[in-house]
C-alpha cells in the first residue's frame, strides 16, 4: 500500500506531504494511486540515522556462540531499531555483514572486508597480517570481497616498548590507496598517531576514523581534501584509556594518551570549523550497537552546531556514502520524530516510524 507522512522534512526544514509509492518518495500522489495509508501526520522527518563506523560482528545481542552470519544480522537489527538506515563496517576480523542490506529487511550496510594491519600489530588473530610491500594486493582482495570499502590499522601500541607508532609506511599507504581508488573502492585508516595521519592525508585515504592526534595544519588538509572525520567520540571517550591500559606502556605514553583524549572534543569543534567532513560513528562492537543518538548528542555537546552534528549522523553521513534524502523519487527511507532534533538532539533517541526502502518497520502506537 502507498504511505503518506506529514511533517518537516530534514535538511531543507519544509513542512509538506511525502508519499510512498512503490518503494520510492513523491509529493504528490500519482493520479490514480490508491490512497494511502497515513502513518505520520505532524513530525519531522530524515533520511534515517547512519552509524558509519559499526562493527556488526562485535558485541551482538545475541552472543559470540551463534552463528557468524546471525551475529552480524542482530547487530544490524538494533540499529535499525535505532532509526539507523544505513551502516558502514570499517572492516571486521570476518565478514559476515556481506549481504546485510534492506532485501532481508536491515540496514543499507557498506564493508570493508577485513582488518588490514602490520604483523604483529594489532589485536591478536583479527585482523589480515600483512607486510608493507604486499598492502596493495591486500587492500585489493579486501575490495573484491567489500565491494566498497579497504580499512587500514595505520597505528598501534609496538609490543616492544609500548608506545603508540605507525604500522605503515608512507610509500606503502600511498601505493595502497592508488590501486583501490583506481578500482573504483575507498580506504579508511584507524589512525591516532600525527605522522600516520599526515602519511593518510597525503595518500589520499577517504576518511580517518578517531584521529585522536590531529593537529589543526591537518585539519586544514583534511579539510582541502575531502577527507571525512569519524571520531568515535562515544568509544574514545569511553573506551581509549581502557586500550591503552591492557598493554604494557611508559607512565609518559600513558600521560600523552590522556592527553589526547581529554582533547578530543575540543579537536571535534576545530575539525567542524577547518570545514572537515564529520561522519558520526559510534565504534559500536566496542560499544553496544544502537547508540548513534548518544554520538549525534557528544558531538554537539563537543561544540559543533546541533543542526550539524544531526547532519553527520544523518543526511551528511548519508551522501558521503553515495545515498539520497529525502528527494522525489528516492527509495523511501525516512525515519519520523516528534522532536526537532536540530532543537535537541536527544530527540533522536525516540523514532516514532522507521520506514527502510518503502516498508514499514515501525508505525506511531497513535499516528
Amino acid at each position: 500500500m502507498n504511505l503518506h507522512l506529514h511533517g518537516t522534512t530534514l535538511p531543507d526544514g519544509v513542512e509538506r506531504d511525502v508519499f510512498v509509492v512503490d518503494g520510492r518518495f513523491a509529493f504528490d500522489l500519482p493520479a490514480g494511486s490508491a490512497d494511502a495509508d497515513s502513518i505520520v501526520r505532524n513530525g519531522f522527518l530524515l533520511p534515517g540515522l547512519v552509524d558509519a563506523h559499526a562493527h556488526l560482528a562485535l558485541n551482538s545481542p545475541v552472543g559470540p556462540d551463534a552463528p557468524a552470519e546471525e551475529i552480524a544480522r542482530a547487530s544490524a537489527r538494533v540499529q535499525l531499531d535505532a532509526g539507523v538506515l544505513a551502516l558502514r563496517e570499517p572492516a571486521s576480523s570476518t565478514v559476515p555483514s556481506v549481504g546485510i542490506g534492506p532485501s532481508i529487511g536491515l540496514p543499507r550496510t557498506q564493508i570493508a572486508g577485513r582488518f588490514l594491519s602490520a604483523p604483529g600489530r594489532y589485536f591478536p588473530g583479527v585482523a589480515e597480517e600483512v607486510t608493507a610491500e604486499r598492502l596493495p594486493d591486500a587492500a585489493l582482495a579486501q575490495l573484491a570481497t567489500s565491494g566498497a570499502w579497504v580499512k587500514v590499522v595505520g597505528d598501534w601500541i609496538d609490543p616492544a616498548d609500548g608506545v603508540w607508532k605507525p604500522t605503515f609506511p608512507p610509500g606503502a599507504l600511498a601505493a595502497a590507496a592508488a590501486a583501490v581508488h583506481a578500482s573504483g573502492g575507498r580506504l579508511a585508516m584507524h589512525a591516532a598517531d600525527r605522522d600516520s595521519i599526515q602519511w593518510a592525508i597525503e595518500a589520499g585515504f577517504d576518511s580517518i576514523e578517531h584521529g585522536i592526534g590531529a593537529t589543526e595544519e591537518q585539519l586544514a588538509g583534511m579539510a582541502a581534501r575531502g577527507i571525512a572525520l569519524t571520531p568515535t567520540m562515544t568509544a574514545v571517550m569511553g573506551f581509549w584509556m581502557m586500550l591503552i591500559d591492557m598493554f604494557d606502556s611508559p607512565p609518559d605514553e600513558v600521560e600523552r594518551h590522556r592527553a589526547a583524549v581529554e582533547r578530543h572534543p575540543s579537536l571535534v569543534r576545530a575539525a567542524h570549523a577547518a570545514g572537515v567532513r564529520l561522519l558520526a560513528g559510534t565504534d559500536s562492537g566496542v560499544v553496544p550497537h544502537g547508540a548513534i543518538a548518544g554520538e549525534v548528542e557528544r558531538l554537539a555537546a563537543a561544540g559543533v552546531p546541533r543542526e550539524a552534528a544531526v547532519a553527520a549522523g544523518s543526511w551528511e553521513a548519508r551522501a558521503f556514502l553515495g545515498y539520497p534524502g529525502i528527494e522525489q523519487g528516492a527509495p523511501a527511507d525516512v525515519v519520523a520524530f516528534a522532536r526537532d532534533p536540530r532543537e535537541d538532539p536527544s530527540a533522536l533517541r525516540e523514532p516514532l516510524a522507521i520506514v527502510l526502502d518503502g516498508r514499514v518497520v515501525r508505525r506511531p502506537t497513535v499516528p
